[in-house]
């Protein structure tokens, strides 16, 4: 029977496909995942495969499984297939590859698409260190941390090219498991989200949840402001904490950065006064995790970048642990101005550090490391020599290397006096004195005998 025309056509174009897979080149199809290849636990996923328009059937394939996972046929356009799991568990982390069966062969497969579950296990803790504001030109290291061993860490940044970084985990001396991200010379293109994730070595698409957003934001260097607090930077547990920003110059927005935390806390300014604006940061009643170094930051409403940091400002919680500390001075509670004077804080309990705070004064605590001496822990605080604007009210307490912002129960308070003028010694001087009044005295005597004498001769003489 001779091959009619159409015939002929179709034969010549599944040779010349046919010759095509052969040759390698059927064009190999693509594959992606939506609503993205990160699927929460328990959420769907939609996986599809697009190529050619010939596609008669697309087959989906999953590493490590020795037939194809699933096999679909093209929809309504033709060129693709959809390949739908209704509900993401660890069962259907993998990486997949597709190809399609077209009338002359199959194509080559997919690029490989890595489809991860998060939600697997508990979430690690994301930080900035040493702010999560940075400095344009400047570094900033992200630490991702957990308790849980795991093996390997994924930092994430959120965008439209969404990137990631995967570093393997560290041992630290608490237990924790950590890895350090580098970030800089920052530009203001690395302003962003980012959050982290924990897994295991053996299941690298299985994930944890992952941590919370963590905001980077970058300062431009423009006019810093200045942090402080009307309760001094000693605060006792219980206690309500306020921290105020202020500046002369006129933002519109403040921000508070916890070194080491990953929450930037931003307030509106007000401007109580020409030339000042401010804002108050409330930050409720004072519990350990207050305690650390605090920034603040100035902010227009015209631009994303951030002024330079104010300087530091300690927040020490005080009678956080219990302890019995003592607190003296020599020579005395009662000193006059110019001398100088030695205080002394004792402990019984082991420290690491002693720091002595004023009452009334937002200047840091002197912090001094500890001396043993007969089996006492103990810091000598020296001043001298003392005006009048040393008097006041003392305490001392103690802390521990590992929470340095953490303090003991205070010491009972010690009352140092001042007098406004040194008690003089008039010993020396009044025997000064005295002699040369005694030495006057016998002068005039001296004089007046011989006044005496000298009128008493001219006078026999006239008689005689």
């Amino acid at each position: 029977m001779t091959p009619t025309l159409p015939g002929l056509l179709c034969l010549g174009l599944s040779v010349g496909l046919g010759t095509q897979v052969q040759a390698g080149t059927l064009p190999k199809p693509t594959l992606w995942a939506e609503p993205g290849p990160l699927v929460t636990w328990g959420s769907p996923v939609t996986i599809w495969c697009q190529g050619a328009l010939w596609a008669q059937e697309f087959h989906l394939v999953k590493e490590g499984s020795p037939t194809p996972w699933d096999r679909q046929t093209p929809r309504e356009a033709g060129d693709k297939a959809k390949f739908s799991i209704q509900y993401m568990t660890q069962v259907y982390a993998g990486r997949y590859r597709c190809y399609y069966i077209s009338p002359s062969g199959r194509s080559e497969p997919s690029d490989t698409l890595e489809l991860v579950v998060t939600g697997a296990h508990r979430k690690p803790a994301l930080s900035a260190l040493p702010s999560p504001v940075v400095a344009s030109g400047g570094n900033v290291t992200l630490q991702c941390g957990s308790q849980d061993r795991y093996d390997r860490f994924i930092l994430t940044k959120e965008g439209e090219h969404k990137s990631s970084w995967t570093l393997d985990t560290q041992q630290h001396p608490n237990r924790q498991t950590r890895a350090l991200f580098p970030v800089g010379p920052v530009t203001p293109s690395h302003r962003g989200t980012f959050r982290c994730y924990g897994y295991f070595r053996d299941k690298p698409q299985v994930w944890s949840h992952p941590s919370d957003p963590l905001e980077l934001l970058v300062s431009g260097g423009s006019g810093k402001p200045s942090l402080l607090t009307p309760q001094g930077p000693v605060v006792a547990s219980g206690q309500s904490l306020t921290l105020q920003c202020r500046s002369a110059i006129s933002y519109d927005r403040f921000a508070l950065a916890k070194e080491g935390a990953r929450v930037l806390r931003q307030r509106p300014a007000r401007q109580p006064q020409a030339g000042l604006s401010q804002a108050h940061f409330r930050l409720g009643q004072v519990s350990g995790l207050h305690g650390g170094r605090y920034r603040c930051y100035g902010g227009h409403n015209l631009s994303s970048l951030w002024s330079a940091p104010s300087d530091p400002l300690d927040i020490l919680v005080a009678g956080w642990f219990p302890a019995t500390l003592s607190l003296s001075v020599q020579p005395g509670p009662s000193v006059a101005a110019g001398q100088n004077v030695t205080l002394l804080c004792q402990s019984w309990s082991p420290m690491d550090t002693f720091l002595l705070s004023k009452e009334g004064v937002v200047h840091p605590p002197l912090r001094i490391g500890l001396q043993h001496r007969a089996g006492q822990n103990q810091a000598q605080f020296s001043m001298g020599p003392v005006t009048s604007a040393h008097g006041g009210t003392y305490r001392c307490y103690g802390s521990l290397s590992r929470d340095p912002y953490l303090l003991s129960q205070p010491s009972d308070p010690l009352e140092l006096m001042v007098s406004a003028s040194p008690p003089e010694d008039y010993t020396v001087e009044n025997l000064v004195r005295m002699a040369v009044a005694a030495l006057i005295l016998l002068g005039l005597g001296i004089l007046l005998f011989q006044a005496r004498h000298g009128h008493g001769g001219t006078q026999d003489a006239a008689r005689s």
